[in-house]
């Protein structure tokens, strides 16, 4: 498994401290989030997960705890829309240039909305996918919201 992937290369030109992990990505899974927080031996609270979606027709990336899921009324509220929806896997892996079980919200092919759940900033650290199934990339929350330009919001069910 290569450790340079798009998503480790844009977080190194962001210039923030962040670690690479590898673990034993599981297709099989009920979900990848929870699995990877396992295999990590992390709480699910600090590895988050990586979602696309659309506000109102427009791709929107949404990173929150792998042990929650999007509420989609608080979604398209925060990005000042009307409704959100799940984004289907195929536009989503076109879009960012990753496979579902690794699109992260680093390095993807074109830049769109980040939204990061604002309960993952009270966090020491967090996880996000290192762009690649069963790779992770271990950063401090603030760095993640600076580097991504996202906006932290309570987007959390």
């Amino acid at each position: 498994m290569s450790k340079a992937t798009p998503a480790t290369l844009a977080a190194q030109k962001a210039g923030i401290a962040f670690t690479v992990h590898s673990y034993d990505y599981d297709p099989e899974a009920d979900s990848i989030g929870l699995q990877a927080a396992a295999a990590l031996g992390e709480a699910p609270s600090r590895v988050l997960k990586t979602l696309m979606t659309e506000v109102d027709g427009k791709p929107v990336c949404v990173v929150l705890p792998s042990d929650r899921e999007v509420a989609m009324k608080k979604l398209a509220a925060a990005a000042g829309g009307k409704s959100a929806q799940m984004m289907r896997p195929a536009d989503a892996e076109r879009m960012t240039g990753y496979r579902v079980g690794g699109i992260s919200p680093f390095g993807q092919k074109k830049r769109v909305p980040v939204f990061l759940e604002e309960a993952a900033l009270a966090e020491p650290y967090i996880f996000v996918n290192g762009g690649q199934r069963g790779l992770q990339i271990r950063l401090s929350p603030a760095d993640a919201l600076a580097a991504l330009g996202a906006k932290a919001a309570a987007i959390a069910g």
